[in-house]
Parts: C-alpha cells; sequence; structure tokens
C-alpha cells in the first residue's frame, strides 16, 4: 500500500497509568497481520463517547450507546477487517458474546466492555473467530505499544495516526493519548471512523461527555473526505483518574477548561490526520467560511464546498477554477448573496462583489495549488457566522482504492 503523501510521523506517545494494552490476529481475512486489539482499564475509568448518525448502525455502535449509560468502563474491544454492521441478529450475536468473553477475562460486567468494529459491511463478525482473537489479546495485555493498537486498527489507512496532549489540572500535570483509524467514508455526521482516546485525568462520565461532545462538534464533524458516513462511527475517551487530582465534575472546576482545551485540541488534530489520509489524497484542504447568518449556516456552506467532486477534482489538478466554489455556495441552500461574496485562494482574493477582481493574477493562486496545503477562504458578508471544515481532493486513486475494496 503506498503511503498517503500528506502523511505525518508516528508521534512518541507517552503511557497513561490504568491501561493495558494488546492485541492479536483473529484473521478476519486472509492476512497475517493484528486484527483485534483490547485495551484494559483499571476499574474507577470514566467513559464518554459519540457515534454515527447513520440510521443502519453496527450492532457495536448500538451496545456502546447502551453502554455509556452506566459511564464506566474497564475494556474496549476492536475489530478490523469486518464491520459487522447490517448483519441482523448473528452479528449482534456475534457482538454480544464477544463482549461477554471480554468482561469474563477482565471480571467486570459486559456492561463496562465497549465495542467497534471497521471493515467490509454485511459479513457477519466470525463468532470463533471473534472470540479466539478477544482471548489471544488478553493474553498480550501489556505488550502491545501505541503504534502496535494504532496499526491494528486500521483498514485502509495508509499510515497510523496518533497524537498526544497534556493540561495542568489542579496542580497536576494530566495527559491525553488519542489514536485513530480513518481513510474513507468519511463525512461529519460525527466523523466516520473509529477514534479513541485515554487519560489519566479524573473526569466524572457526565462532564467528559459534555466535553467531548463540544470537541467533536469543531474536530471530527468538520471533516470530510467522501461526503459518505459509515455504519460504524465511534469515538470513546477513557480517563482513569490515576494523574492524582481532585475529580473533575463541573466545568467550573479549577483546571477543567485546561482540560477541555487539550481534549479540543487533540480531537482537532487526530480530525485532521483522518483528512489527510483520505483515500487517493494529495492535498489537505482548509476551508473557512466567514460572514455567514450563523455558524451553522457557515459550516453547512464549507461543507457544500468540500463535498462537491467539481471543487475537489479542480484542486487535484491544480486549477484555480474559483467558479466552482461559487457554485458550492449557490448549491448550499443557505443564505448568500451574490455580489457580496468574496472568495480567497492562499490569501489572495480572486473574487468579489459578484466578479473577478480587478486585474486578477492567476500565477500566485496556481502556485499555491501546486502545493499539498490549501487555503480557501470564503466570505458572505451578511453576518457575523464562521466555520472551517477540512477536506482533501478527489484523485483516481480514490476510485481505485474502491472499486477493489473488497477483492
Amino acid at each position: 500500500m503506498t503511503i498517503s503523501p500528506l502523511a505525518t510521523p508516528f508521534p512518541e506517545l507517552p503511557e497513561i497509568a490504568g491501561v493495558r494494552r494488546g492485541v492479536a490476529t483473529a484473521g478476519y481475512k486472509p492476512w497475517t497481520r493484528p486484527d483485534v486489539t483490547l485495551l484494559a482499564f483499571d476499574a474507577g475509568t470514566s467513559v464518554a463517547g459519540v457515534t454515527t448518525r447513520s440510521k443502519c448502525p453496527s450492532p457495536e455502535v448500538e451496545l456502546c450507546r447502551r453502554h455509556l449509560t452506566w459511564g464506566a468502563a474497564r475494556g474496549l474491544v476492536v475489530n478490523a477487517g469486518n464491520s459487522n454492521a447490517f448483519t441482523g441478529a448473528k452479528g449482534a450475536e456475534a457482538c454480544a458474546r464477544q463482549v461477554a468473553e471480554a468482561a469474563n477475562l477482565l471480571g467486570c460486567e459486559p456492561a463496562e466492555v465497549f465495542a467497534a468494529s471497521t471493515g467490509v459491511i454485511g459479513v457477519p463478525l466470525p463468532v470463533e473467530k471473534a472470540v479466539a482473537g478477544v482471548h489471544a489479546a488478553f493474553a498480550a495485555l501489556g505488550t502491545a505499544g501505541w503504534l502496535d493498537v494504532t496499526t491494528a486498527i486500521g483498514t485502509t489507512d495508509t499510515f497510523p495516526k496518533a497524537a498526544v496532549r497534556e493540561a495542568m489540572v489542579g496542580g497536576v500535570k494530566v495527559t491525553l493519548v488519542g489514536f485513530i483509524k480513518g481513510s474513507g467514508m468519511i463525512a461529519p455526521d460525527m466523523a466516520t471512523m473509529l477514534g479513541f482516546i485515554v487519560t489519566d485525568a479524573a473526569v466524572a462520565a457526565p462532564l467528559l461527555q459534555t466535553m467531548l461532545e463540544a470537541a467533536n462538534r469543531r474536530s471530527f464533524s468538520c471533516i470530510t473526505v467522501d461526503g459518505d458516513t459509515s455504519t460504524s462511527d465511534t469515538v470513546l475517551a477513557f480517563a482513569t483518574g490515576r494523574a492524582g487530582h481532585p475529580l473533575l465534575e463541573s466545568a467550573d472546576a479549577p483546571g477543567a477548561d485546561a482540560f477541555a482545551a487539550a481534549l479540543h485540541d487533540l480531537c482537532r488534530e487526530l480530525a485532521q490526520l483522518v483528512v489527510r489520509d483520505g483515500e487517493g489524497a494529495t492535498r489537505f484542504v482548509e476551508i473557512r467560511v466567514t460572514g455567514a447568518v450563523s455558524d451553522d449556516s457557515a459550516h453547512r456552506i464549507g461543507l457544500s464546498i468540500a463535498n462537491s467532486p467539481l471543487v475537489k477534482t479542480a484542486i487535484a489538478g491544480g486549477d484555480a477554477n474559483w467558479g466552482r466554489v461559487v457554485m458550492a455556495v449557490g448549491k448550499a441552500g443557505e443564505p448568500a448573496e451574490r455580489d457580496r461574496l468574496s472568495i480567497r485562494f492562499g490569501g489572495v482574493e480572486v473574487a468579489a462583489n459578484g466578479m473577478v477582481v480587478p486585474g486578477y493574477d492567476e500565477a500566485p493562486v496556481a502556485a499555491h495549488l501546486q502545493g499539498q496545503d490549501i487555503d480557501i477562504a470564503v466570505n458572505l458578508g451578511i453576518g457575523d457566522g464562521r466555520a472551517t471544515v477540512w477536506t482533501s481532493d478527489l484523485t483516481h486513486g480514490y476510485i481505485s482504492i474502491n472499486a477493489d475494496y473488497r477483492s
């Protein structure tokens, strides 16, 4: 597999007290690579999560939604190579059986174990392999590094994606580590991927849930590769409480703001890493929309631009075709006034007041579009709403990857 030209090096990640990791090979596909991951958490770990808005969610997504109501976690199981989605009662039973086995091994309630699966839709998770895989991963607890678990959860990913942040809470340094998979079927209906965050901070589950939802709105829900939302999207955050500071229970507690800022920053980096590994991507694109009637309106306009195949293919070809951005703004169904609209590429104004700017020189814009990081700014000039979204270009590589996905 060719590594994305937008890939970044895997960071050095510290250990998080209260977390053990193990990987194993269940053999969900004809490969020898690890495809089952098990994380074990110390008692007292709180959990929060956001899941796909798809109306056809996987059994794992439904299980996570139920278990989140408990607010406590002792384990996480992740399967790669089989999404177990749209598999009826057989898939639900396989998910429940694997989680029950993990709970038995970890000595906890099944409701304290979370699960996620990623891969081909419509093939039931083979229960014998799933159970054997979780047993093998349990036996390997304590032996897997962050790179091992990040690689094990991947499917069409071309590079492992992870990040780390620190914050001061109650005079104590806390650490957050996040690892994520995602490359295609990426659209911001929470963000199409599997992402997991672990921290040694002590955060009550209700507050952690509020913080994660806020971070999600400004990160994972602001990315799109292809406009398609997966059946399996899940982001979970686990707080072991081992750092040693007083429990954070409210947003106004000392250090809560610092932790929330670190969580948001971590989620934003993870989200952008997913875009940088977009299937077939050669360019990372930031789209900033200002001057809209509201933030939500700006967000929808940004996504209209980011999801436009015409915009994305123009960027892939290095074509400074700002008319396609105008098209995408106009079709968004949001308030816009043609003669107040302005557009910039790489900081260069190309259109304003309903027409191309006088004396427009395309050369600096064309040069900007030859780079890997592309900046598009749109000002609607009718309000104070603003939003930023991130996307990738659309190349023939995306077609090749997805045309051959099941083979």
